[in-house]
């Protein structure tokens, strides 16, 4: 199995943020100026980023795309919220086992000191 990190930015751009918090064994790849996001539903119409696990197997030496989280792209059902990747992100779901739990208004982000990465 390989692990990839995708994101929006100029690849000089996520290295140095990788490198800054000692982020050195992730593999990052850009997106930047390529259709990745719009083909693989990493961004909206709008071009606005959201967040998207997809699965790609190679099989007989072709690559194919296996699996996409997609509960992002339907409505959510009334009083539910569409946390469609919680499941590689372990460390937010304890914050559902506090007392006030994480607030259905709550999604990670970087600090209000970082610019986005774009």
């Amino acid at each position: 199995m390989s692990l990839a990190v995708v994101a929006k930015s100029p690849l000089e751009r996520l290295r140095s943020f990788a490198r800054e918090r000692g982020w050195n064994p992730v593999r990052l790849l850009s997106s930047a100026g390529n259709n990745y996001n719009r083909d693989y539903y990493g961004e909206n119409a709008e071009g606005g980023q959201q967040p998207s696990l997809n699965v790609f197997v190679r099989r007989s030496g072709r690559i194919h795309h296996f699996f996409h989280s997609e509960l992002l792209l339907v409505p959510p059902e009334p009083g539910q919220n569409q946390r469609h990747v919680d499941m590689i992100w372990p460390l937010w779901n304890l914050l559902d086992f506090t007392p006030e739990g994480r607030g259905s208004d709550w999604y990670p982000s970087l600090t209000s000191a970082d610019p986005p990465l774009r």
